[in-house]
């Protein structure tokens, strides 16, 4: 879990200082046996997770309570080899979890297309969604009640920690229950709601928001993204680090594209479904811009055209160019379209056929978008 000081550095400077004083304002030996970082994704709580574990095993901690970096179990943490530390995340084949606000889609697709993906395949449904299983909790038994072998603390990293299942998550809560002294547990969750309420209350709460726009802007200006990834800031949420990881993934450019798309969409879904699919192929097998962001993407444009129908204002869109459609549309079909998007965003991860898939999208799409809404009074 190495963490270069590159990221470690742009990560302190989103005004994490108070976080900082929560966990450790009484020093490093009233630190809890357990803590969860909880707040919206890319606002850096698992940099700062990664930094507070390096922290927790340092054998020479600075006189700021940060790691040293230098010691041998720095470096060991590092290397990815240090014996007191172990890392949980999602990684196995397993059911298919609801997401949150996913409620509206638990019917079938109307679709040939969506039905065909959602439901034709109990295989790919299974797939569909990493999980944290029990076993890889219980591999953490032998770990927990076992001595260090540094004779200092024992930390364990759990990340997408929402991500257990059922029974990995009782006996996770088993453990948590009557915790060894000097082993800590650090979880990390975008969607701390879907933790077991019992698990949450055997942990300390560290709540993450989004940082001003202006100490965004500011971060992206020292990442090296400058304007450009300025004008990303509102697609991701007001997260700077989402910004900064679709740099990484190649992701700003079809982004892009596929907004300009929408903004004076053809009028017929076939055309629009061939532009579509030329984007999901245009990175070829390396491309991490996949079904998922661009089905995503079309939510928030949606999303984003009833927020402007009903309110007068933008929430992902500010500054990028406006639809040109003619006619405004209407309110209730943008929701309805928005709604049946719910239903794809499912299916988007194992479409059979993808041509067929984006074919159904753009037919939702554009029906949602060119239903005219209420004449101008």
């Amino acid at each position: 879990m190495p963490h270069s000081a590159t990221l470690s550095h742009l990560s302190n400077s989103l005004a994490h200082d108070a976080v900082k004083e929560h966990l450790l304002g009484r020093g490093l030996e009233q630190f809890p046996h357990a803590v969860l970082m909880s707040g919206p994704a890319g606002v850096g709580k698992g940099e700062f997770a990664g930094q507070l574990v390096a922290l927790l095993l340092c054998e020479a901690v600075t006189a700021t309570l940060d790691a040293c970096g230098e010691c041998s179990a720095c470096r060991w943490l590092a290397a990815g080899n240090h014996p007191d530390f172990r890392r949980v995340a999602p990684g196995g084949e397993g059911e298919e979890r609801e997401s949150q606000g996913a409620s509206a889609a638990t019917n079938q697709a109307d679709s040939p297309a969506v039905a065909e993906a959602s439901g034709g395949s109990d295989k790919a449904k299974k797939r569909s969604v990493p999980l944290i299983k029990i076993d890889q909790i219980r591999e953490l038994q032998d770990f927990v009640f076992m001595g260090s072998h540094r004779h200092g603390r024992r930390v364990i990293l759990i990340t997408q920690a929402e991500a257990m299942n059922a029974p990995a998550a009782n006996a996770l809560l088993k453990i948590l229950e009557e915790p060894p002294p000097n082993v800590h547990f650090v979880l990390v969750s975008s969607k701390a709601s879907g933790l077991l309420p019992t698990i949450r209350s055997r942990c300390r709460l560290v709540t993450f928001g989004r940082p001003t726009s202006e100490r965004a802007i500011a971060w992206l200006a020292e990442a090296g993204l400058g304007k450009e990834g300025a004008a990303y800031l509102d697609l991701a949420g007001g997260a700077p680090m989402r910004v900064a990881q679709w740099k990484a993934e190649s992701q700003l450019a079809p982004l892009g594209t596929l907004i300009d798309s929408l903004v004076t969409p053809p009028a017929d879904p076939l055309v629009l479904a061939a532009r579509w699919d030329q984007l999901l192929k245009s990175g070829g097998s390396e491309s991490t811009f996949r079904m998922e962001h661009l089905v995503e993407g079309v939510q928030r444009w949606l999303f984003d055209l009833t927020q402007e129908a009903l309110a007068g204002r933008v929430r992902y869109h500010r500054g990028w160019p406006r639809p040109r459609l003619g006619t405004p549309p209407s309110p209730v079909a943008l929701i309805a379209g928005w709604n049946e998007l719910l239903r794809f965003r499912r299916a988007a991860r194992h479409p059979l056929n993808q041509l067929l898939f984006l074919e159904d999208l753009a037919t939702h799409t554009l029906r949602a978008l060119k239903s005219p809404g209420a004449p101008a009074s």
